[in-house]
């Protein structure tokens, strides 16, 4: 997995400290950011946190391009629908050596390997044949309705990779570009932060965090799953580790 903050709106603390003043204050528009020092924004940001007013962390948003995933976290990422996806296709890539995503569990049981490489390596092998022969089909489809050779070879593969891709695994790797805003990047790490999310979704949750804190740490202080700031809504299916969970998250959002 690899993660990367690549944009993010220049200041952002200081944007969503001037939303704040805007909405507790008589303040002007000429004047709005006037004032607004490093230490003044982070004491609007904190008083905003303390309150529960999220609406103005909307105004700061942050951009990720995360490559290595398994379309298994894709179908899991976009379930946060106050977001930005731009998603590598598979109906346009041919991927002639697709690369997976290994559980750990997976990964450490030598038997368990074993038959999931097979079936990764046989996964492969069919979208390969199965790509090549659609695309053998097409082709004389496309040449005898009189499409040049060079036009007729692009439009035949890219034909095939439309039906040829439902072969590939949960497991195939994927890339994307996700943009989100501080409030709605605060609810994915309440969400997935937490010990009951998927163990791939959750090691992607907290790279995002550690690399936001580096630019905006006052946005994210309360930032991680909902014990790291209260108690634990999971009742009965708590995993019992609050202290540690603390622990944990107080070092990420101190990694600066």
């Amino acid at each position: 997995m690899k993660v990367k903050l690549i944009a993010h709106t220049p200041e952002p603390e200081k944007v969503v400290a001037a939303a704040a003043k805007l909405c507790y204050s008589n303040a002007q528009i000429d004047t709005l950011l006037d004032g607004l020092t490093p230490e003044k924004s982070k004491d609007f940001v904190e008083m905003l946190a303390s309150m529960g007013h999220e609406s103005p962390t909307e105004h700061a948003s942050f951009t990720f391009a995360i490559e290595g995933v398994s379309r298994s976290l894709l179908a899991q990422i976009t379930r946060h629908r106050i977001a930005s996806f731009s998603v590598q296709s598979q109906r346009y890539v041919n991927l002639k050596q697709p690369e997976f995503v290994t559980p750990p569990e997976i990964l450490n049981d030598a038997a368990s390997l074993e038959e999931f490489n097979k079936s990764m390596t046989l996964a492969t092998e069919n979208y390969q044949k199965v790509t090549q022969l659609l695309k053998n089909a097409h082709k004389e489809v496309f040449l005898a309705q009189g499409m040049d050779e060079k036009t007729a070879n692009r439009s035949a593969e890219k034909k095939a990779l439309e039906d040829a891709r439902f072969i590939l695994p949960n497991a195939c790797t994927t890339k994307m570009i996700v943009t989100m805003n501080a409030r709605s990047l605060n609810n994915f790490f309440r969400e997935r932060c937490c010990n009951r999310a998927q163990w791939e979704i959750r090691e992607l949750a907290d790279e995002m965090l550690k690399q936001v804190c580096e630019v905006a740490p006052s946005l994210f202080v309360r930032s991680g799953p909902p014990c790291v700031s209260g108690s634990c809504p999971e009742g009965k299916m708590s995993c019992g580790q609050i202290v540690e969970m603390r622990e944990k998250y107080s070092q990420i959002k101190s990694k600066k």
